[in-house]
């Protein structure tokens, strides 16, 4: 598994940006991914999961209701979809791949992790 996460940017308050995560060698498909956030000096939280199927995602509560997680397998690829974006969004948003198809929120649950990318959002 090798991942790469893009798409962050810089965006006002209320804005929308979509990230994705793609799996360059293509073999992700069987498990679970998930999207996290870290700030400098703070540990990584969790934003949002989903299932190897694409289903039973899973949200954190500060941002359910305005992200959706979902995955394309035939590209390999899983999306995070971030709209209504607030200041406190700001954070470097890494994805990652656990080892199996159902995972929990921990950054302990997850085996493989992207480089991150950077989202800031003005007020």
């Amino acid at each position: 598994v090798q991942l790469q996460a893009s798409g962050g940017g810089l965006v006002q308050a209320g804005d929308s940006l979509r990230l994705s995560c793609t799996d360059s060698r293509r073999t992700f498909s069987n498990n679970a991914v998930g999207w996290f956030r870290q700030t400098p000096g703070k540990e990584r939280e969790f934003v949002a999961t989903i299932n190897w199927r694409g289903g039973s995602p899973n949200y954190a509560d500060s941002v359910k209701g305005r992200f959706t997680i979902s995955r394309d397998s035939a590209k390999s690829t899983v999306y995070l979809q971030m709209n209504d974006l607030k200041p406190e969004d700001t954070a470097t948003y890494y994805c990652a791949s656990a080892l199996r198809p159902i995972a929990g929120s921990r950054p302990a649950d997850f085996r493989y992790w992207g480089q991150g990318t950077l989202v800031t959002v003005s007020s």
